[in-house]
């Protein structure tokens, strides 16, 4: 699906003031002490995220997205000019999909790259030579160049390998200062691949993951691999690399039978579990299946098994607002999001939560 004709309805102030500087922990907080909107057809309510187990009922079950983050950024230079890169996603044994932004503080995108460019990796262990856009030329809604580039590697280690050793987590201007690649992993976090901490996962501590389960609450892993989160406005997600395993398509068949509800924590669980979706007499089921995904889920695609959302707070006209407002219903998101402009919640991946429980749907 283009989503060049295609944005969110949703409309509040950009949060540049109410972007979150640092981690909880460094703001004197425990992860799970971030405030948590509960938004409801009924009500507008807040919460600490601890708070969760309250909020659901034993039976309804919690998707995970168990992906790693790793050290997807670095220093280059191409010629004698440093930039920044940006390792999104591996396309194959040698192919990464990978951008370019400004040196030093990766505040911009580089778009005026050429195929065959050269990019020399910090301590010149590796090149990647920039074959072809991605995912397709023209793949930039705006149309003023190319901000993803598919790359051929070349090196005395493997890239990941590389990465570890000179690489850090990818990060925004927006931060007071840079923080350690534990700052950016989850609890549920076993499997490295993602560009970008799948960051609605990390409030939930292993105390609160007792509780829940203690409580009846069903936690059950997908993987998906997140790419870069900087998109343009307009932009597409890119395709992602996800699985979901046969216990997980079980349980939220289980669930769904018995009335339950899935609720998917970030909108990586809600595109993978959307990823893999077969419709039968009886309505959808979830199957295990595994690949790539360029799934867009919206009010004019929307949701066939998630029925609530745990998620951060997203910038306005971003594409994963659309799935929020497919989950959620498009006038539930804007009260949301106006609740939370109106009382300071903090945006982005160190920021607050959001719990989104709109009425069941039926049929």
């Amino acid at each position: 699906m283009s989503l060049l004709t295609l944005t969110p309805t949703t409309v509040f102030p950009a949060p540049a003031a109410a972007t979150a500087p640092r981690p909880a922990e460094e703001r004197g907080l425990r992860r799970d002490e971030v405030r948590m909107l509960i938004a409801r057809d009924s009500s507008i309510t807040h919460a600490r995220f601890h708070d969760l187990p309250a909020q659901l009922d034993p039976g309804d079950l919690l998707v995970v997205n168990d992906s790693a983050t790793i050290a997807a950024e670095c220093d280059a230079r191409i010629g004698e000019d440093p930039v920044v890169l940006h390792v999104a996603s591996r396309l194959g044994d040698h192919d990464w999909a990978v951008e370019l932004r400004t040196a030093p503080d990766a505040a911009r995108a580089i778009l005026d790259a050429a195929v065959g460019t050269e990019v020399v990796l910090d301590g010149d262990d590796g090149v990647l030579e920039l074959v072809a856009p991605y995912p397709a030329p023209g793949s930039s809604p705006t149309g003023r160049g190319t901000r993803l580039w598919r790359a051929a590697y070349e090196g005395h280690a493997p890239l990941l390998d590389l990465l570890d050793r000179v690489g850090r987590p990818i990060a925004y201007g927006y931060l007071d200062r840079r923080y350690p690649l534990s700052a950016y992993q989850t609890v549920f976090g076993l499997r490295p691949g993602s560009a970008e901490m799948p960051s609605a996962s990390r409030p939930f501590t292993p105390e609160l993951v007792t509780r829940l389960v203690a409580g009846g609450v069903g936690i059950t892993p997908i993987t998906l691999h997140t790419a870069v989160s900087s998109q343009e406005a307009g932009e597409a997600p890119l395709p992602e690399q996800f699985t979901v395993p046969s216990v997980t398509a079980r349980a939220i068949n289980t669930a769904r039978d018995a009335g339950h509800r899935v609720v998917a924590v970030g909108t990586t669980a809600a595109r993978a579990v959307e990823s893999a979706v077969e419709e039968t007499g009886a309505g959808s089921v979830a199957v295990p299946r595994s690949g790539w995904t360029d799934r867009v889920i919206t009010v004019a695609e929307p949701p066939r098994l998630i029925d609530g959302l745990i998620s951060g707070w997203h910038d306005p006209q971003a594409s994963h607002l659309l799935l929020v407002e497919a989950v959620a219903g498009a006038e539930l998101t804007q009260r949301a999001y106006d609740a939370a402009a109106a009382t300071g919640y903090l945006w982005h991946e160190f920021g607050d939560s959001a719990l989104l429980l709109p009425d069941r749907r039926t049929g």
